[in-house]
């Protein structure tokens, strides 16, 4: 599986898409706020320069994408007022994710966008100019020294790739039966999930620290687990029913055992530790803060559509997993028994969530560069 190319959320804004699918990263984003702004309040206490560059990186599509944009807007116009800075700095704003992501969705939303920045500023906002960077932020992006602040919000717990031993066409299948770290996955398969996360992330830090300005910083909101073992229930329950439902189609004859031993997903969350270890390790980054919350996996609902907010939790959690892994799974399993999949899978989650009040760890990092 080519992660470059196929991981990217359903597009569109239909019913099984990322746009009405995404609350839980809505009520992530808000929860980093604060931090957001004492960021940004901290990097523009002395100077503020005369064009600023901001990068949200993995920003994928959606109502979410341009409501961090509007949120880092607001804070820096509030400090200009505050200082009564004059002229206002004119703002470079890149939105960043892999070639699939729905861009033409964001750029559409473009216009309504602008219309309401001028209507709530009317005087005293600079230009604001957008674009969006199709690559990966496992490596450069921009021009050295080009950005001051940079953001990632529910991204960074996706690889780059199927950890190494892994992938599709392995001559072994090392964790059979299932698609990520499990209680029966074999030490092997979590060594390979952790060196991968630990090559990425140190990837990503050394690429940012080229990019940003002396005093620069940096906002990294992502899934994270409090357990230091990662075959803990709080890390896995989601991959734990989606093989559950893979396997009850293998059961009936529609695909063959193999096609499920031989994917696993992408994706990794690290412990705390790790992440400070593999910041410390690159060494370009002085860590302001570091917050963790517990984010109701199914909740979110303040910002849901109404006739989503009527739906059982099984049912929103189906539509929140499609909604993130389709084109991944399509990909590997072919599209026919996307339908059934994800029926299974309400169905085991609809049971899972009765029982369990199930929860995600978020972490929220606050970076300046050295």
């Amino acid at each position: 599986m080519e992660v470059m190319q196929v991981l990217h959320m359903n597009k569109g804004d239909g019913d099984a898409s990322y746009a009405k699918n995404s609350t839980v990263q809505r009520k992530i984003i808000s929860t980093a706020k604060p931090i957001i702004e004492e960021a940004i309040m901290k990097m523009l206490r002395t100077n503020i320069p005369e064009s600023i560059g901001i990068a949200d990186l993995g920003c994928s599509s959606g109502p979410n994408t341009l409501v961090v944009i509007s949120e880092i807007v607001d804070i820096i116009y509030a400090k200009c007022c505050h200082m009564g800075h004059s002229p206002p700095p004119e703002l470079r704003v890149f939105l960043n994710d892999l070639p699939g992501n729905d861009f033409n969705y964001i750029f559409m939303s473009l216009p309504a966008f602008y219309n309401k920045l001028r209507e709530e500023k009317r005087t005293g906002l600079g230009p604001c100019f957008i674009s969006g960077v199709p690559g990966s932020f496992y490596g450069r992006l921009f021009p050295c020294r080009s950005m001051h602040f940079m953001h990632s919000s529910s991204s960074l717990h996706w690889l780059s790739r199927v950890p190494s031993g892994l992938e599709s066409n392995a001559s072994t299948s090392l964790n059979k039966g299932k698609i990520y770290i499990s209680k029966s996955s074999p030490q092997c398969v979590l060594d390979a999930y952790m060196l991968q996360f630990q090559n990425d992330f140190l990837l990503f830090l050394k690429s940012r620290s080229e990019e940003i300005v002396p005093g620069g910083c940096m906002v990294l909101s992502f899934c994270g687990r409090r357990s230091t073992d990662p075959t803990s229930e709080e890390n896995d329950y989601e991959w734990e029913l989606v093989a559950k439902a893979l396997m009850g189609i293998v059961s009936e004859g529609l695909i063959e055992e193999g096609k499920v031993d031989s994917f696993n997903i992408p994706l990794y969350t690290p412990c705390l530790e790790e992440v400070k270890l593999v910041i410390q390790k690159e060494g370009s980054f002085i860590i302001d803060r570091i917050e963790s919350s517990d984010i109701d996996w199914v909740g979110g609902v303040e910002y849901m559509d109404p006739t989503f907010a009527t739906q059982t939790k099984g049912q929103r959690e189906a539509k929140k997993v499609r909604a993130a892994t389709e084109p991944m799974l399509e990909l590997h399993f072919g599209s026919s028994i996307m339908d059934n999949l994800f029926a299974r899978y309400e169905e085991l989650a609809e049971d899972y969530l009765s029982k369990c009040n199930a929860k995600l760890t978020n972490f929220v990092i606050s970076m300046t560069i050295i």
